[in-house]
């Protein structure tokens, strides 16, 4: 009833389905799909809470519909072609780009989104949306963010890359990534005590991922990379903007 009553009386200033859809399209043909997300950032910026006490790293898959397709059709998109006997309303409404991937030994269908949240804050700093097939790790330099405050880095063991951390450390970076073992070579007590303590500030952006799925976060109803990589930066965007709301409210600090 509330919503009803607010929108009669301010229907002329809420923009229709179609004047977003537009805009939308707007945006993607200039190529400016994380234009509303850099935007917000700035914001951020200019409120104080700029990136500080260092950076946390993830990925989280993000699903969408499953297309149903024959085996024959699935091995033709999976090389990046388009079966020819496809009309042109049903390629429409078929993802070539969404992909299939296993976590924990669960398949998922869809995208991938990584993300960089700075200690301080829980905000999100960076972001880059792929295929779900990608490995996480391939997008971890992509998201890491030169202007937080510190150069520590955290991470899970899923990132571990010994010529990329040498490398990164070389550069000024203090990284710190979880450890893994291998068959027959599992880790030392050293190395789980350090894993522990890496988790406890690493699982901060848990936090992130968590909120971003009560907002839709963890599913997409859109077509193809362009259009997902855009709701997913508009939906981090929200996200950063719904953060700052409750570290005003809560008088948390910016310095």
């Amino acid at each position: 009833m509330r919503y009803a009553s607010f929108a009669r009386a301010s229907g002329s200033q809420i923009p229709d389905r179609t004047t977003i859809w537009t805009f939308k399209e707007r945006l993607l043909k200039a190529g400016a799909s994380e234009s509303i997300f850099d935007a917000v950032n700035r914001q951020l910026s200019r409120h104080g809470y700029i990136a500080r006490g260092g950076q946390m790293v993830d990925a989280s898959i993000v699903q969408t519909p499953k297309q149903s397709m024959c085996k024959e059709e699935k091995a033709l998109v999976g090389e990046g072609a388009m079966p020819i006997g496809w009309k042109p309303a049903k390629r429409r409404q078929k993802d070539m780009d969404a992909r299939w991937t296993k976590k924990h030994g669960k398949s998922y269908f869809g995208y991938k989104v990584s993300a960089n949240a700075d200690k301080r804050y829980k905000l999100v700093r960076k972001i880059k949306v792929s295929t779900a097939s990608e490995h996480d790790t391939l997008h971890f330099e992509a998201v890491l963010d030169p202007s937080n405050t510190s150069r520590n880095v955290l991470a899970d063991k899923c990132y571990v890359d010994g010529e990329r951390e040498d490398r990164l450390t070389q550069q000024g970076w203090r990284m710190h990534i979880q450890r893994k073992g291998s068959k027959g070579k599992p880790i030392s007590e050293a190395q789980k005590r350090r894993n522990t303590r890496i988790a406890k500030t690493r699982a901060r952006i848990e936090h992130v991922f968590g909120g971003l799925a009560e907002m839709g976060g963890k599913g997409l109803r859109t077509i193809g990379l362009a259009r997902a990589t855009l709701q997913l930066n508009w939906k981090v965007a929200a996200y950063n903007l719904r953060r700052l709301v409750y570290l005003k409210e809560a008088r948390v600090e910016a310095f």
